[in-house]
């Protein structure tokens, strides 16, 4: 729970101030939950599959990333969060020009950067292994390629700025993901976070600095374009 309230709270606060009033939002990769456990509007969610009933707020879409079935500009906003670790290298800058295509104003993308994030999750992986415990399904596939870096968004298609932001501190990410092994921790910060949301978003705030373990990069499409 700790986990996707880290990288999904500095992806809310971009939304609320780039999101237009009755904007239209899309999740890439979102599953059956995605940010519709924080976000309380309307969103469609696509994914290739969906484990269980999505939440009441999204339009759940079953599409893959390569092939959005969407018109060009369809959406206000898109964002994709830790999505791109899970695409093949090869197939990531196909990903990155369909959801610049679907949308209007503005692209979130979050992931795990670079090689320091990647040996982070190893180690943690062999943690899991250390402890009898099985690795969580996410975790088995961080293990199959090698992250993206920064020049994944390096080179945008004209009219396009991006602004990135480090989300995680590398220590603090380690510690977050081994206490998260136990369920006492993963209960205890859900009451926090009912109890008291502001403070717990205060102190994510906190530990998102540099060496990060995942980059925010927020990509904004200039007034001028087709879509404004």
């Amino acid at each position: 729970m700790l986990n996707r309230a880290a990288r999904f709270f500095p992806i809310l606060r971009e939304l609320k101030y780039q999101l237009p009033t009755g904007g239209t939002l899309l999740e890439l990769g979102s599953g059956s939950l995605g940010l519709g456990e924080f976000w309380t509007g309307p969103f469609v969610g696509c994914d290739v599959i969906f484990s269980s009933r999505p939440v009441k707020n999204m339009r759940a879409v079953r599409c893959s990333g390569h092939q959005l079935p969407f018109e060009d500009g369809a959406f206000d906003a898109v964002v994709v969060s830790d999505v791109m670790e899970h695409v093949p290298p090869g197939k990531r800058k196909e990903v990155v020009a369909e959801v610049l295509r679907v949308a209007r104003k503005v692209v979130v993308f979050g992931y795990p950067c670079g090689p320091a994030a990647f040996q982070l999750d190893q180690k943690l992986y062999r943690e899991y292994q250390s402890r009898n415990l099985p690795p969580p399904a996410w975790l088995e596939e961080h293990m199959l390629h090698p992250f993206p870096d920064e020049d994944l968004l390096a080179e945008l298609p004209e009219g396009w700025k991006r602004k990135v932001i480090p989300n995680e501190s590398l220590p603090f990410h380690y510690r977050m993901m081994r206490a998260e092994m136990l369920r006492l921790w993963d209960y205890s910060f859900r009451l926090m976070l009912r109890i008291m949301p502001g403070f717990v978003d205060r102190c994510l705030q906190s530990v998102n600095r540099e060496p990060s373990y995942r980059k925010i990069f927020v990509l904004t499409r200039e007034s001028r374009s087709a879509y404004a």
